[in-house]
């Protein structure tokens, strides 16, 4: 009888584990087909998307779509150059004053960390609005037409402040006081001690601050003028409607308007946008669960 059960239970838990991965399986398919099926419309001709719309598989490949956004290709090396400069500076500034932030709020000597915590959580709640912002930018940072004006609004964050914060309640005082003891001053603590051991929290906290600046385009359509500084998505967005490519054609670049991929090069965008942000989440990956869960569990 106890073998008999037993052989159940195996049973039981060998078809829990197949439905289960069937599931998985399923809806990685489903995140999955999005993409396959940007990836392939923006190779599917101009012609068989208006007859047959898109589809995974195309009948006819077409890079036209392709051939029109790199022919201003200086135009947009220079705005690969800027998005990633202001993801590159913007991320590594927003991790050193966050993660100072959270380091500076747990500790139990700081007499004025829950007012500056609720100060904080405060801006979670209430934002000044688009005008005082705009007038803040402009008028007394003097940001316009300048790439700090895209890197500043988003380099803090109330939420991965707190993040951190909850990640260095899991560091041990005993680190912080025998470092006291040693001698070591408050920002070697931070940088020499809980700095190596915040990684999970600073790739988590990074992959978002990163996606961000990548996907950044409304302040530079707010603060921008100058086409060489306009971001990646920005500048993309202004290549595909009629003006742009109205200019292009202007400049010298042979377009056969006929044959204009006007569908298919709004998915080509997105490739060329989505596409080298993508490598950077297997670097990050291995820390991203474990970032995302601390301070969930108490122990």
């Amino acid at each position: 009888m106890g073998n008999k059960k037993k052989e159940k239970e195996d049973y039981g838990s060998i078809f829990i584990k197949l439905i289960s991965y069937l599931c998985i399986t399923c809806f990685a398919l489903v995140c999955l087909f999005p993409f396959v099926l940007m990836i392939s419309s923006s190779l599917m001709n101009e012609q068989e998307i208006i007859r047959e719309g898109y589809k995974l598989i195309p009948s006819d490949f077409s890079i036209k779509a392709y051939e029109v956004l790199i022919s201003n290709s200086t135009a947009l090396s220079k705005a690969y150059g800027v998005t990633i400069f202001i993801t590159v500076v913007g991320t590594a500034l927003g991790l050193f004053m966050m993660s100072m932030a959270g380091f500076v709020l747990n500790r139990k000597d700081f007499k004025y960390r829950n007012f500056f915590s609720f100060m904080i959580y405060f801006t979670t709640l209430f934002a000044g609005g688009l005008i005082p912002s705009y007038i803040l930018m402009v008028k007394y940072l003097h940001l316009k037409d300048s790439l700090f004006a895209m890197i500043l609004p988003g380099v803090v964050g109330a939420w991965s402040i707190f993040l951190m914060r909850n990640f260095m309640k899991a560091i041990p005082d005993s680190l912080y006081e025998s470092a006291t003891i040693d001698g070591a001053g408050d920002f070697r603590i931070y940088w020499q001690i809980f700095i190596p051991l915040a990684i999970p929290s600073l790739a988590t906290v990074g992959l978002f601050a990163a996606l961000g600046f990548w996907n950044e385009w409304y302040n530079g359509m707010l603060y921008i003028q100058s086409p060489d500084k306009f971001p990646l998505q920005y500048f993309l967005q202004r290549m595909i409607n009629q003006t742009n490519i109205q200019a292009l054609i202007n400049q010298g670049v042979v377009i056969d308007t006929a044959e204009l991929p006007t569908q298919s090069i709004k998915m080509a965008t997105a490739v060329l946008a989505t596409g080298p942000i993508i490598l950077l989440y297997p670097f990050a990956q291995r820390y991203f669960v474990s970032g995302l869960t601390i301070g969930a569990v108490k122990g």
